[in-house]
């Protein structure tokens, strides 16, 4: 949620600085387990974790403590944070819900099986949610969702969907080409890259995306997938073995914006197969650079894509692949030029700017 933090900040003081004076308030992580800690494994994770939940639900706010009586109006950029509205007045708190992942503890049962330690964690997250003032979404899709399951009263919810930072678009930046040919390598005459961008967590629907990447090698052999966003869990590395696709694959953690913006440039078509998103950034981020996109058929990621975007059914691996054939078959008829003209249009209807706008006034409704 850094992205979202630093773009809204500068928004605010480029479009409403003469009424609001926006500080960023992003405390370092203080480490007591985890300091010395090295690896992925097992234990280093559990001292990590135990280093988050302290600074989540203890440093954070204390420290909100000491400097609150500075400010006016409050806005907690992460729900996940939303118990922070405890620590502030929550009658000038805001607070943005990118999903609902968080809650889906609290929803039933089968949706998301936790211990009780984690449930009473999320059930003081969602009550400083609830307690907030205004809950602006990022999606209407996500809105709907809180308000159908209970979580938040209708009258304080909006929708504000998020902008595309500037450096996402189809203008070529030869430095960041450079940085991305360290990660995929030199781009090949009409080679293919299928990028893929986000975590490899469930919702994500990573198992999908490699059967429909293994099909489309039997039409395209030299196809190659572009993995941002950290490294595969055990069971999809399995994945990747049993299909023999391991040396066709590039895991990349997270990058730099530029970067990642040279590798949607050069992709031939990025695909989002997640069965859930609370918005779908990395699909807006694509448009803007004018790449073409294979998103589910799920409400977030339709209203971010529009007509500009392609769909298949949720985890319908058939429907997937025979979508992403048709579209890399397209790249070399004049269609594309028009796909690429049309993403490049939707991903404009996006701005900071705009969110900021909507933002202030939101901010204006609270007392101060």
């Amino acid at each position: 949620m850094d992205l979202v933090a630093e773009m809204l900040h500068a928004a605010l003081r480029a479009a409403a600085a003469a009424e609001f004076d926006a500080e960023l308030i992003r405390p370092a992580m203080a480490r007591r387990f985890s300091r010395a800690a090295a690896g992925n494994g097992t234990a280093a994770r559990r001292r990590f974790n135990a280093d988050r939940l302290i600074n989540r639900f203890f440093d954070y706010p204390r420290h909100l403590r000491r400097i609150r009586d500075r400010f006016d109006l409050f806005h907690v950029i992460d729900h996940s944070y939303a118990h922070l509205t405890h620590t502030l007045d929550a009658r000038r708190t805001v607070v943005t819900c990118h999903d609902l992942d968080a809650f889906q503890s609290l929803i039933g049962p089968e949706r998301g099986r936790r211990s009780r330690a984690y449930r009473l964690m999320a059930g003081r997250i969602l009550s400083g949610l609830r307690a907030a003032a205004r809950i602006a979404c990022d999606s209407e899709a996500t809105g709907g969702a809180l308000i159908e399951h209970g979580l938040a009263p209708a009258p304080r919810v909006s929708v504000i969907p998020i902008g595309v930072a500037p450096e996402f678009s189809p203008a070529p930046d030869a430095r960041a080409d450079h940085a991305a040919a360290l990660i995929a390598g030199a781009p090949a005459a009409n080679a293919i890259e299928i990028l893929h961008v986000g975590s490899t967590i469930a919702r994500k629907r990573i198992d999908v995306l490699l059967d429909v990447f293994a099909a489309l090698r039997s039409e395209y052999p030299a196809a190659r997938l572009i993995r941002v966003g950290g490294p595969f869990t055990p069971a999809q590395n399995e994945i990747t073995r049993r299909l023999g696709m391991a040396a066709a694959i590039v895991e990349a953690p997270f990058v730099d914006r530029t970067t990642l913006a040279a590798l949607y440039r050069r992709a031939a078509l990025v695909m989002a197969p997640s069965e859930a998103e609370g918005f779908g950034l990395p699909t807006l981020e694509a448009l803007a650079c004018g790449a073409p996109v294979l998103a589910s058929d799920i409400a977030a990621l339709r209203e971010v894509g529009g007509d500009a975007a392609a769909y298949a059914p949720v985890a319908d691996r058939d429907a997937w692949t025979a979508a992403a054939a048709r579209l890399l078959r397209e790249r070399e008829t004049p269609a594309a030029a028009a796909r690429r003209a049309a993403a490049m249009a939707r991903a404009g209807r996006f701005t900071w700017r705009e969110a900021a706008r909507r933002y202030a006034n939101v901010y204006r409704e609270l007392p101060a």
